[in-house]
């Protein structure tokens, strides 16, 4: 394996929205970034993917909105277990970083006096996500790759990073290394201060709509070197994934067709969702994702496992206007959603679980900074749509400055060498003429997730997951890994793999702590919400025994 070798202020690692951010504003504060995609660049991450819209209280619909109130959502919906400092600064620094983003290029929907159009969404008082048709995410990206382009910031394709690396004396991160997918040659890069933008961990499960690349590398290099991972447990499936045909299930059905008036409907024509909750589809996500799964549990799916959404009555001008991408995507599959409705199931969607930061997007350990969905606390226990979009940009751009600061107070050090070497080896031994194939090895890992670890939960599912993990952790040990360089996907898998294992059995270990029903976590066997003994955030750490940090407004 040849090896490479690059030296930079801030590295960002993960070209999403979070980090072309944070890689711009780092630019912008005079310092040499790379930026590290695993996938390709501005292509691989999910905020490309979002469809429904970001969230920014201007009024401009409901004059009737505020800041407060947007706050007091994002902590309902996220049922308390938020920080709350992270929050306020989601919700006051929203609108300014969206101005910003149309500054780079990404233009929003408009009302016809010129200001910006603003939608329904679900578990919001009022209308306040702003959106292009339903191709926000889209939108954002093309906006933020001209900004990256325009600051000239050097971008590295289809580079799985595998490890972080501490200095000799091991009190700060130096450096990070990893492999090509093109020519699986190592590459090391040296950097002042690291940014972890890698996103979440959707395919943990067999069915969701994230990217394929979100495996949750990036969370476990950061808990491998000393990080604080926190809220492990909450994983949020969005209600409505495409079901059919099988290569497109899980592929997302963005909020906004219920925020345009999308109704939800069961195999037996009733519109089901107000017997779960007042506000019916426009619920939060993990309650229209449980009804669902109700319904279908009931017996009253349809033939395929899932339920109706249906936009039949809506006007065909505001469907094409409003939801062009989802008429072109089952237009795909030849249904045309204006005669016909779609049919749903929950998918694998956002993960509110992740590195443990501060207001300054620091982590517990030296030189490493994060940002967007691998990070915990601003969401709580559930993420309200159109609140990640907003977090991309406003951590993005406090991870940039603190990075930036970061790296203009320290000097380039060698990282230990013991370490890289190790890893190095680690990357080669992986080649291997043994006995199970990777991606076999991954299909049943995201099928005792989906078992056991999703939607509905209870300990003696847990508890199997848990011994099931343990099985499947002794297999990787013997991988059948082939010998070749150019795109050997098995030996990504490979590397893949062994960290998702130890990732799914953080959230099955928190998911065990928990034993009551928050937000996205559901376990039948303790059905209710109990504040008194569990309003609070359970924080990992390999070095440390369990802690919690209190939660709810009595906490600050």
């Amino acid at each position: 394996m040849k090896i490479k070798e690059y030296s930079c202020d801030v590295l960002v690692i993960g070209s999403g929205g979070a980090g072309c951010k944070c890689g711009i504003v780092a630019s912008e504060e005079g310092e040499d970034v790379i930026i590290v995609s695993k996938g390709l660049s501005f292509k691989s991450g999910c905020t490309v993917l979002a469809e429904g819209g970001y969230n920014a209280v201007f009024g401009y619909v409901d004059e009737e909105d505020s800041l407060q109130l947007h706050i007091q959502d994002t902590l309902k919906g996220g049922s308390f277990l938020n920080d709350m400092m992270l929050v306020h600064k989601l919700v006051t620094e929203s609108p300014k970083q969206l101005v910003k983003l149309e500054a780079y290029g990404s233009l929003f929907d408009r009302q016809d006096d010129g200001r910006l159009a603003q939608r329904a969404f679900g578990g919001q008082s009022y209308r306040r996500t702003c959106f292009k048709g339903d191709e926000t995410g889209h939108e954002m990206m093309l906006g933020l790759k001209q900004e990256v382009v325009r600051e000239n910031i050097e971008v590295h394709d289809e580079v799985m990073i595998t490890k972080l690396l501490y200095n000799e004396d091991h009190t700060k991160i130096v450096a990070a290394v990893g492999v090509s997918l093109q020519d699986s040659s190592i590459i090391v890069y040296h950097t002042k201060a690291t940014v972890m933008a890698t996103g979440g961990c959707g395919w943990l499960y067999p069915v969701t709509s994230n990217a394929f690349q979100k495996t949750g590398d990036g969370i476990m290099m950061a808990y491998d070197v000393g990080a604080d991972v926190m809220d492990m447990e909450m994983v949020q499936f969005h209600p409505t994934g495409m079901l059919s045909p099988v290569s497109r299930r899980g592929v997302l059905i963005t909020e906004a067709v219920r925020g345009e008036g999308g109704h939800l409907i069961n195999s037996e024509g009733e519109r089901f969702m107000t017997k779960y909750d007042p506000r019916g589809e426009l619920a939060t996500r993990d309650i229209v994702a449980r009804s669902i799964y109700t319904e279908i549990q009931e017996g009253r799916g349809t033939e395929n496992g899932g339920v109706y959404l249906s936009v039949e009555h809506l006007p065909d001008e505001q469907v094409h206007k409003k939801l062009h991408t989802m008429v072109q995507q089952f237009k795909d599959v030849g249904v045309d959603i204006t005669k016909e409705p779609m049919e749903v199931a929950p998918t694998a969607h956002h993960f509110m679980g992740g590195i443990k930061i501060d207001l300054e997007c620091k982590t517990n350990v030296e030189g490493l900074f994060a940002a967007g969905e691998a990070t915990s606390g601003v969401h709580g226990a559930n993420r309200l749509g159109g609140n990640a979009l907003a977090d991309t940009q406003v951590f993005g751009n406090i991870a940039g400055i603190s990075s930036a600061k970061c790296a203009k107070e320290s000097k380039e050090e060698k990282p230990c060498q013991d370490d890289l070497d190790c890893e190095i080896e680690r990357i080669k031994a992986m080649r291997h003429d043994g006995k199970y194939k990777p991606s076999a090895i991954k299909s049943e890992l995201q099928h005792i997730m989906w078992d056991h670890v999703a939607i509905i939960r209870d300990e003696e599912g847990l508890l199997e997951a848990q011994s099931k993990l343990d099985e499947l952790e002794k297999k990787t040990e013997d991988m059948k890994v082939p010998g070749f360089d150019e795109f050997n996907a098995e030996l990504i898998t490979s590397l893949e793999i062994k960290s998702m294992i130890r990732l799914a059995k953080l959230i099955v270990k928190s998911a065990l702590l928990r034993k009551e029903s928050r937000g996205a976590h559901y376990r039948t066997d303790y059905p209710e919400l109990n504040d008194e003994e569990y309003l609070k955030s359970f924080i990992l750490n390999k070095d440390e025994d369990v802690r919690t940090i209190e939660r709810g407004f009595d906490a600050y």
